[in-house]
């Protein structure tokens, strides 16, 4: 193998967890971008550049640290998706750049689930196993030492803060913002040392949940009382810098606007207090609302009503 980005196409064909079927057998939005980190892994195994053997041969760790989805169709629990990554340009010090499509044949139709784009950026681990080969020339362009080491990563570090005002800081008096704090467990690392992609997507659909119950609007309380479903039609992911095994993750998720009564935008992002400074390791945001599942209006998106626009920005607390 030569060339990275070598312009051919990777069409893998899969099928979504059985754990995303939350709500009926609709699959949740986290379980839609599991499938397109699958068909980017996919991709580099078809190199010869596999995630297992990036870090056996040469020290990397293949992360997925850029990661934005539009969600234009549902997906079923039974569905057979097809994905298509196209690779795409390169900017230096950025990563490797991807554009994916899933698609699923319904009513005889092909219809598209997601579009999305994608970065990859392979990170020389901290501990590589022994006897590793130098990084071979096709793979340099994308190689950093570290997350915050990409062109797009952190600034400067944060003035020194003691851990005590972190709360304070990060959710100062009278704003609409969430803050959950959570310590990282091994299960959503990886490379025995750092927080993946995938852990950041499930604190992002999880701080949602927070949210929403903290304002009185719990997912629950929305089913059974009006029938609403939750709907996500963009989420996105960015990793600015290394979030560490059993560091405290500080999580804020603030709501910014609601668009045409039937739609929420939100931002999601994720801090630890190391060395006295405080490092912002992720940043991403959501567009959330609900479908209606019973009566005349079953199917359509619902209308905020006085008390959920409230409770979202922030009037219902």
């Amino acid at each position: 193998m030569t060339v990275l980005l070598d312009g051919s196409l990777t069409t893998p064909v899969g099928s979504p967890r059985y754990e995303g079927a939350n709500i009926r057998t609709w699959i949740g939005f986290k379980h839609f971008m599991y499938l397109t980190e699958e068909a980017i892994l996919q991709y580099f195994r078809e190199r010869g550049a596999g995630a297992e053997t990036l870090y056996h041969t040469y020290g990397l760790g293949l992360e997925i640290v850029d990661h934005s989805v539009s969600l234009p169709a549902t997906l079923g629990v039974d569905d057979k998706v097809t994905a298509v990554v196209e690779p795409g340009k390169p900017k230096p010090g950025h990563g490797a750049p991807f554009k994916v499509k899933l698609t699923v044949e319904r009513g005889g139709e092909t219809v598209t689930v997601l579009t999305g784009k994608i970065r990859v950026a392979l990170v020389v681990l901290k501990d590589a196993p022994s006897g590793v080969q130098p990084v071979p020339a096709f793979l340099e362009p994308y190689t950093v030492p570290e997350v915050a080491a990409l062109a797009d990563a952190v600034g400067a570090p944060s003035p020194a803060v003691a851990e005590s005002d972190v709360p304070g800081l990060l959710v100062p008096a009278g704003s609409n913002a969430f803050l959950w704090s959570w310590r990282i467990p091994y299960f959503y690392c990886h490379f025995s040392d750092r927080l993946q992609h995938s852990g950041y997507v499930r604190a992002m659909e999880e701080v949602v949940d927070r949210f929403l119950e903290d304002r009185g609007i719990s997912i629950r309380t929305m089913l059974v009382e009006r029938g609403w479903i939750p709907v996500v039609s963009r989420a996105r992911v960015r990793m600015l810098a290394d979030a560490l095994m059993e560091e405290t993750l500080h999580t804020v998720f603030t709501v910014e606007e609601i668009i045409k009564e039937v739609m929420y935008t939100a931002t999601f992002d994720t801090y630890v207090h190391r060395d006295g400074r405080l490092v912002h390791t992720a940043t991403g945001s959501i567009m959330h609302g609900y479908a209606v599942s019973r009566g005349e209006n079953a199917g359509s998106l619902a209308e905020f009503d006085d008390t959920t626009r409230a409770a979202l920005l922030g009037g219902g607390r």
